[in-house]
């Protein structure tokens, strides 16, 4: 029996492969990722910047029907997304919604391969995830996928023998599809089994040296407090999730950043070896502060705009938005005691929330600048504030931009960026649309005055640019 299942292991591996790379030749203006020669950044194989935008998609694979995970990557590839984050499996009972398991015996070594009807109608498992990893080529898209969330081995449930199979499994199978990112861990501090996380570190790394991994860790921490070192560890992702300031008071945290996401970038900035950084789970779009309680007020949009901008200024290589109900694909048929955190918005309706497609300013704004040559720089600022009032600086060759979460007076010494005169503007992060202020000197200590009043969240970009 175990004869059996093993070359049947190996035969589909094989079509799967064949499959995977002829998809690849469907799709060749999709390329490879890869860090930057300067260790900050993320690029395609030929150089070409790449920004990261991403979406929270983790209950995919369980919640979606094929026709489903066609309309959530049309809406996300529209709003300019070019990643999604998925679970591969939720839990080691995961079946997809036509009710194929992911596993036999609950056990990761031992995936269920068979299960597709003869008309295709109803996908097994993995041929569900095949179909996701193909149409998210198709539309240009990468998927970063979570091999096991991290519950399921804490509790015991994944060894790191098992932990192995099952990661070469993963590279074996899907080392041909150009559009795939490896999200290691999941939700959990990496000393919690930190062997079996480098078991699949190494193990997809060693496997299949075509895609970029990480490791996504819990709430407050950055997966550099365990594995920047590790040679697996392509870029580093930290968490700093849900909390508000006066909620980010756990005894056994060792991290009391609050709402203050920049201060994840600078320290990881800070490491050797350099290596990219990104925020990869801010407070979600409609989800309670603080998580758990349910009557807690709720992130908005413009809380989601404060921490992109703040962390992709401060020196991250992208960001990743998230929402309550897109995360967990909320449903009709999903009850109050289903819904995870509060989740009242079915997740086809909070497709349109504005913070999900206000996101796409901040990478054509981004992408509209030199890329590889950015970097963040506080001394661009004569004067700063904290908390909400905090203003952060990032400058090219020959720009500035500084944002304002608050608006107001923002000060500010451009003579860092030109000699000559600078064409100043105001950058609306709800819109994308500037407003013209003029030319000015580079004189150092001058202020500028945001468009309306000064408040929470009438925030702005001050773009000042070399003529």
């Amino acid at each position: 029996m175990m004869i059996k299942r093993c070359n049947y292991f190996f035969i589909f591996a094989f079509f799967c492969f064949v499959g995977c790379r002829h998809e690849q030749q469907k799709n060749e203006s999709l390329l490879r990722l890869k860090v930057s020669e300067n260790g900050r950044y993320v690029v395609t194989e030929d150089g070409n910047p790449f920004f990261w935008l991403g979406d929270t998609g983790w209950l995919l694979f369980s919640k979606l029907t094929k026709e489903e995970i066609n309309q959530y990557l049309a809406d996300r590839q529209e709003k300019g997304y070019n990643v999604i984050q998925v679970m591969l499996l939720h839990t080691l009972k995961a079946k997809n919604v036509y009710g194929h398991p992911a596993l036999a015996e609950k056990d990761v070594s031992k995936p269920v391969l068979e299960g597709t009807t003869q008309d295709s109608t109803q996908l097994s498992y993995w041929d569900l995830v095949d179909y996701a990893v193909q149409k998210a080529a198709q539309k240009n898209m990468y998927l970063a996928l979570v091999p096991v969330w991290g519950t399921n081995v804490k509790e015991g449930g994944v060894s790191a023998e098992q932990a192995k199979a099952y990661a070469t499994f993963l590279a074996k199978r899907y080392a041909a599809a150009p559009n795939i990112i490896w999200l290691n861990g999941g939700d959990l501090k990496g000393s919690d089994s930190i062997q079996v996380w480098k078991t699949i570190g190494n193990t997809l790394k060693q496997l299949d040296s075509n895609h970029l991994v990480t490791f996504h860790p819990r709430g407050r921490t950055s997966s550099s407090e365990w594995f920047h070192q590790e040679p697996w560890l392509d870029f580093n992702m930290f968490q700093s999730g849900h909390r508000r300031y006066d909620q980010d008071t756990s005894a056994d945290e060792t991290n009391h950043f609050g709402e203050d996401n920049w201060r994840f970038v600078l320290r990881d900035y800070q490491l050797q070896p350099i290596k990219p950084t990104i925020d990869g789970e801010p407070s979600y779009e409609g989800i309670p502060q603080g998580l758990h309680d349910p009557k807690e007020p709720r992130w908005t949009a413009k809380d989601i705009r404060r921490y992109a901008y703040w962390s992709v200024f401060s020196g991250a290589f992208g960001f990743t938005y998230g929402n309550n109900s897109i995360m967990q694909f909320l449903n009709e048929k999903d009850t109050d005691s289903t819904a995870a955190y509060g989740a009242t918005e079915l997740w086809k309706d909070a497709l349109q929330n504005p913070g999900a497609g206000e996101m796409r300013y901040l990478k054509e704004l981004v992408l509209s600048k030199s890329f590889l040559d950015r970097v963040p720089d506080q001394s661009l600022l004569a004067e700063n504030g904290e908390k909400y009032d905090y203003k952060v600086a990032t400058r090219g060759k020959d720009y500035a931009l500084i944002y304002t979460y608050n608006g107001g007076t923002v000060k500010v010494n451009p003579s860092k960026i030109a000699t000559g005169k600078l064409k100043a503007s105001w950058f609306d992060p709800r819109k994308g649309v500037y407003t013209e202020i003029g030319e000015v000197s580079p004189t150092d200590g001058q202020t500028f005055e945001a468009p309306g009043e000064a408040k929470e969240g009438n925030d702005w970009v001050l773009v000042l640019e070399a003529i």
